[in-house]
C-alpha cells in the first residue's frame, strides 16, 4: 500500500487536474448511469478512486444527500475538499487502499472509473472484488469504467488490465448481473484519446 500510495501522491503533488489524462470537465456517462440507477437523491453512493473527479461536485448539485469518496491518494482527497469548500462538509472522504480496505456500510451504487483497471494481480483484483462484495447489497448497481481492449496498455507510468464489458462481467463473477455496456472514447486533455469500456452491473 505505501508503494502505491506514494506514487499517487507523487502524481497528485506533480500535476494540476487538468495535467492528468484521465480529467473531465463534465464526467457525463457516470452521471447518467448513476441517474438512471438510483433516481433517489437519498440513495447511498460510493465513488471509488474518485480522487480530484468533478463527479462529487455534479453529485451534490444534483441534491445528493449521501456521498462517500475513496481514494488511496491524501493528496487527491485534500484537494478536492479544498475545490469544494463547505460542501465538502456533506461528503464522506475515506483515504485508502481499496484492495485493503473493509466497508463498515453498503452503498446503493458503486461507481469507479479507472481504478479496477490498475489492478493486474490476481490477487489485487480478487481483494477488490471482496471489498465490492462487502460494500454492496442485493440490487444494488455497480459501475465499472476500464481500458477496453483498444486502449492504452500503460497509464501514469504503470501497467494496466484493459477489458470488454464482457471480460469484466466474467472477471466480477456471478454474483453481477450485466445490465449495460457501452464504449467511449475519453478524450484527454493533452488532445489524445483513450478507449474505455463501461459496464453497469446489479448485485445479486
Amino acid at each position: 500500500m505505501t508503494d502505491a500510495r506514494h506514487h499517487w501522491d507523487d502524481t497528485y503533488a506533480a500535476k494540476t487536474d487538468t495535467q492528468t489524462s484521465w480529467y473531465q470537465p463534465l464526467p457525463r456517462r457516470s452521471l447518467d448511469l448513476i441517474r438512471a440507477a438510483a433516481p433517489s437523491r437519498s440513495a447511498g453512493i460510493i465513488d471509488v478512486g474518485g480522487g480530484t473527479s468533478r463527479l462529487v461536485d455534479e453529485l451534490l448539485r444534483d441534491g445528493r444527500s449521501d456521498l462517500t469518496v475513496l481514494d488511496i491518494s491524501e493528496i487527491a482527497i485534500a484537494r478536492s475538499r479544498a475545490r469544494l469548500r463547505r460542501r465538502a462538509d456533506s461528503v464522506a472522504w475515506i483515504v485508502a487502499d481499496v484492495t485493503r480496505w473493509r466497508p463498515r456500510r453498503t452503498w446503493d451504487v458503486w461507481h469507479d472509473r479507472a481504478v479496477f483497471h490498475f489492478l493486474t494481480d490476481r490477487d489485487a483484483q480478487d481483494a477488490y472484488i471482496a471489498a465490492l462484495k462487502r460494500g454492496t447489497h442485493a440490487g444494488s448497481a455497480v459501475i465499472l469504467a476500464t481500458f477496453a481492449p483498444t486502449g492504452p496498455e500503460r497509464c501514469s507510468g504503470l501497467p494496466v488490465q484493459r477489458y470488454s464489458p464482457g471480460s469484466l462481467a466474467a472477471r466480477l463473477g456471478a454474483d453481477f448481473a450485466l445490465d449495460f455496456e457501452a464504449s467511449e472514447a475519453h478524450q484527454t486533455p493533452f488532445g489524445t484519446t483513450q478507449d474505455f469500456s463501461y459496464a453497469a452491473f446489479s448485485r445479486r
